[in-house]
């Protein structure tokens, strides 16, 4: 991230509008903060709320390999001349691949946070 100069904060304070930064809240500060007072965050996203880590895990493997699946039927469309489009192959080739990336790094990283509860001494 580079460094702003004061000129370029300047800019960003003169094109902004200060007055909607600076305006009062409506919150009570007498009675506690609910999260039920914030509905932007009740929003969940993701999976279910309900749903259990080996749930969430055994979805998200079976998004890669329905991914990976589209990818190779869309390769073999192309490869067969039954579909002239690269560019939506290309597309679901690359988000199959992006997909496969991501969930062997999270494999990754689950695989060293297990090794690093293994080393810690009770």
């Amino acid at each position: 991230m580079a460094i702003q100069t004061v000129g370029s904060m300047n800019n960003i304070l003169n094109t902004s509008n200060v007055r909607e930064w600076a305006s009062p809240s409506n919150i009570d500060a007498s009675k506690p903060l609910q999260l039920a007072d914030a509905p932007q965050l009740n929003r969940a996203q993701g999976p279910e709320l309900g749903s259990s880590f080996s749930e969430m895990l055994a979805n998200s493997i079976s998004d890669v390999n329905k991914m990976q699946v589209q990818a190779n039927n869309a390769m073999e469309r192309l490869a067969s001349g039954k579909s002239k489009n690269l560019h939506e192959t290309m597309l679901s080739v690359e988000k199959a691949e992006i997909a496969f990336k991501t969930m062997n790094q999270i494999r990754q990283k689950v695989l060293d946070a297990y090794k690093e509860v293994m080393r810690m001494q009770m």
